[in-house]
């Protein structure tokens, strides 16, 4: 089954059966996803007021927003240009993402990426899984 995320919908269902009493596992029931789901929901997007603690909880708007936001979030290769030019570098140079990552690692210690990182925020295409023409860790440069 493929990975879908909480929709506004089954948040503001969660937001209606917690205040309610319902146990996790019933929520999970009714909105036919794993209790891990809904445990991990109602952690991950609690609202928390330090001025105001009785104003914390559960919110389905709040949590939407703040998990919408943890998706757009920009990631480090976006961030960082310089960083971003040496792994497309090494890449055109044949070097496996886990090769830049190690190397990034031994040389800049406050720089750390992962090597799964590095397909997300550039512009290469991962091999296809079905291509035996190609080694799993060469990727094709876009550009």
């Amino acid at each position: 089954m493929a990975h879908v995320e909480l929709g506004i919908e089954e948040r503001r269902v969660i937001e209606r059966l917690s205040n309610a009493g319902v146990a996790v596992a019933e929520i999970a029931a009714r909105l036919g996803r794993h209790r891990s789901t809904i445990y991990r929901e109602l952690a991950r997007n609690r609202f928390t007021d330090v001025e105001n603690p009785y104003l914390d909880g559960y919110y389905s708007s709040v949590a939407h927003g703040i998990a919408g936001d943890r998706r757009h979030r920009l990631r480090k290769l976006a961030r960082m240009p310089a960083l971003l030019v040496s792994v497309v570098d090494r890449l055109r140079a044949g070097w496996s993402p886990e090769q830049i990552a190690g190397r990034l690692r031994r040389e800049d210690g406050d720089i750390c990426i992962s090597h799964e990182t590095i397909p997300k925020g550039t512009p290469i295409q991962p091999p296809q899984t079905g291509d035996r023409r190609r080694s799993p860790r060469q990727f094709q440069l876009l550009n």
